[in-house]
């Protein structure tokens, strides 16, 4: 199929979203509007979605940057799909969306969505991941109450855990700005929900990667460098140790693919209920590191104690340190512990992850590794 992405440096607002081109590209079919189609759950969810409707256009969020971010949707070659511009701060932008495109489904994936971030930017989080939720409810509420709407969890909701595993009825103790800002928008989606019957919801996603995962967050950071790492070794280069946090944070992490299906589902179900979805399994960021090297034949050992643990591994002239622990990437206020209990929503939506830990870190370090290997052989 010939491509009609609409590239959001060439379309203007006006120009996507008049009545005239809407009739155009719609054609009298329906559409479904997914934000953060740039990052890697809303560029997920559009391959999940081509792949399993065949009567929705889907229209892909995008916010008009300086510099072109479009790279984990450039592989989409469809025309059903385009891209608009879109951002969450703009109430008139939204309104727009709902009053002209009627869409069916809104999955919201667009939002300041880094944790570490949110401490340095709280007033940008709050205002990305909250204000703007009631910007979408009531646009929904007044141009298109049909349509059904997703916002994205998190864990990080959860915060200081009660009990583990953490299930939907656990309460919510954000230890974060990001954290907050997520809770926020859940209470503001539960009152128009109640006060206005929307179907709205915010399904909590624990933590899931991949290789489309932005290289800010740890788990990209670490394959990333175990990468770049094993490259060097290979080929005796030097190179700077891998730097993080606190590696004894445990989360629950999970394959970013098998979520946009969880999410899916639960748009499809009849009532709006809200589901956790997760691995049922929690690992510390210590256990990833090490698997990561594993994967790529890298044997190592732990030594030290607190901010002078090291994993080290043996060279022919000695031991190589690999990685080092930095005070600067712990967080004023740690989660320590996040394990979601996802059995409601393989009950109710029968709803199954298909990737385990090992699967994850395995595809995500040998990615990146053979990327690493293609960048070389251009040189």
């Amino acid at each position: 199929m010939q491509s009609v992405l609409y590239n959001a440096k060439k379309i203007d607002t006006v120009d996507i979203f008049n009545i005239g081109q809407a009739k155009q590209v719609l054609n009298g079919r329906k559409c479904i509007i997914v934000t953060g189609v740039t990052g890697q759950d809303g560029s997920h969810m559009v391959d999940y979605l081509l792949k399993n409707t065949t009567d929705y256009i889907i229209f892909g969020g995008v916010r008009r940057l300086s510099i072109y971010n479009h790279k984990n949707i450039s592989h989409v070659v469809d025309d059903r799909f385009f891209l608009i511009n879109f951002d969450l701060t703009d109430s008139h932008t939204i309104d727009s969306i709902f009053y002209k495109l009627q869409p069916s489904y809104f999955i919201n994936f667009a939002a300041q969505s880094y944790v570490g971030s949110s401490w340095d930017f709280p007033e940008q989080t709050w205002t990305t991941n909250s204000t703007s939720i009631i910007h979408i409810l009531e646009s929904l509420r007044n141009h298109c109450p049909s349509c059904k709407l997703y916002q994205a969890g998190s864990s990080e909701e959860f915060g200081n855990v009660s009990y583990s595993p953490q299930d939907e009825k656990h309460p919510l103790k954000p230890r974060s700005p990001y954290g907050a800002s997520k809770v926020a928008s859940r209470v503001l989606i539960k009152t128009w929900r109640e006060s206005y019957n929307l179907f709205a919801i915010q399904g909590w996603l624990f933590n899931h990667e991949g290789t489309r995962r932005g290289e800010e967050f740890v788990t990209r950071k670490i394959t990333k460098n175990v990468a770049h790492i094993k490259f060097c070794l290979e080929n005796n280069i030097n190179f700077h140790p891998l730097s993080v946090g606190n590696i004894y944070a445990k989360r629950d992490w999970s394959d970013a693919e098998d979520f946009v299906d969880g999410v899916w589902k639960m748009l499809n179900n009849d009532t709006p209920e809200e589901y956790v979805l997760s691995s049922g399994e929690t690992h510390t960021v210590k256990e990833f590191i090490t698997t990561a090297f594993k994967e790529l034949n890298i044997v190592g050992v732990w030594e030290g104690k607190d901010l002078e643990e090291k994993f080290y591994t043996n060279v022919k002239d000695g031991k190589k340190l690999l990685v080092q622990i930095d005070e600067k990437f712990y967080r004023p206020a740690e989660v320590e512990l996040l394990l979601g209990d996802s059995s409601l929503a393989r009950q109710n939506l029968g709803w199954e992850p298909q990737s385990n830990f090992s699967d994850l870190i395995k595809k995500m370090v040998n990615h990146d590794y053979k990327d690493i290997i293609i960048k070389s052989r251009r040189k």
